[in-house]
């Protein structure tokens, strides 16, 4: 099942692609809501798109973004102080005597500091990485749908929940992310043939069992392990279009859940 994503994180690529309208109050909306701690999970190049705001709309949703950052770095900066500290204790216990929960504590705070160390670079960079727009299920995405006749660009979840659906709906079924074939017709009928978004996506990950992989069974005792299939587009392009089922209430920003065949990819071995 692809359980994973990257794709086309700016949202001025779909206004020059398709001369799509931007809805400014969604995203200045989803921006606002994080910054008030809603949690919302958004790639790093989604808030890149706004580094340098071009209207006032712009420039307020840059103040939610760089408010949150600003708080986020804090945060992380007093968890590094805090695990130095673990760290040098655990040390000094260590030069003492060499115990179990010493070398744990020694191992869990050397983890954590290098950790919070790559999280504050991320926030300080400027320069984009791959990783900066590759999304997972929970975590928000420009995707295009069409409003009255016109083109627009929305920040949406990566991970559909049906309107009129409860919080807990994301719990009981926790892969809305991803719709099969033969499923759309049927989980998915109040969406499937009614509403319909575009998302711009350079490739997609999925997790495969190693054996299934190889067309084997299992040995006697042994482990499967996970394999992480990377897909790309088979024209040798940058991007592919994936269709997707969408779901827009009013009470918070919409949410999203792709659907796609293998057809216009081909594959390649990630990692274990």
């Amino acid at each position: 099942m692809c359980y994973s994503a990257q794709i086309q994180a700016d949202y001025r690529r779909y206004v020059k692609m398709f001369g799509a309208q931007m809805d400014i109050r969604e995203f200045a909306r989803l921006f606002w809501e994080r910054a008030e701690g809603s949690k919302a999970k958004i790639p790093k190049g989604m808030e890149d798109a706004f580094r340098e705001p071009q209207s006032d709309d712009e420039r307020q949703i840059k103040a939610f973004i760089d408010r949150f950052n600003t708080e986020q770095a804090t945060a992380l900066e007093q968890d590094l102080f805090k695990q130095r500290t673990r760290l040098a204790d655990a040390e000094r216990a260590l030069q003492t005597k060499v115990t179990k929960a010493a070398t744990e504590s020694r191992r869990i705070a050397t983890d954590k500091i290098e950790s919070s160390l790559g999280r504050l670079d991320d926030l300080r960079r400027t320069t984009p990485k791959d990783r900066d727009s590759r999304i997972f299920p929970g975590h928000y995405a420009p995707v295009l749908v069409v409003e009255n006749g016109q083109y627009v660009v929305k920040p949406m979840r990566y991970q559909c929940r049906i309107a009129g659906k409860s919080a807990n709906y994301d719990t009981r079924f926790p892969g809305t992310y991803n719709s099969r074939r033969d499923s759309l017709e049927g989980f998915w009928r109040p969406l499937f043939g009614h509403s319909h978004g575009v998302m711009i996506v350079n490739r997609f990950y999925e997790n495969v069992s190693r054996a299934r992989m190889e067309g084997r069974t299992l040995a006697e005792g042994e482990k499967d392990e996970n394999v992480v299939l990377e897909f790309t587009p088979d024209s040798g392009g940058e991007r592919v279009l994936v269709v997707a089922l969408d779901s827009q209430r009013s009470t918070r920003p919409a949410v999203v859940c792709g659907h796609h065949g293998r057809s216009a990819a081909r594959s390649r071995r990630s990692r274990p």
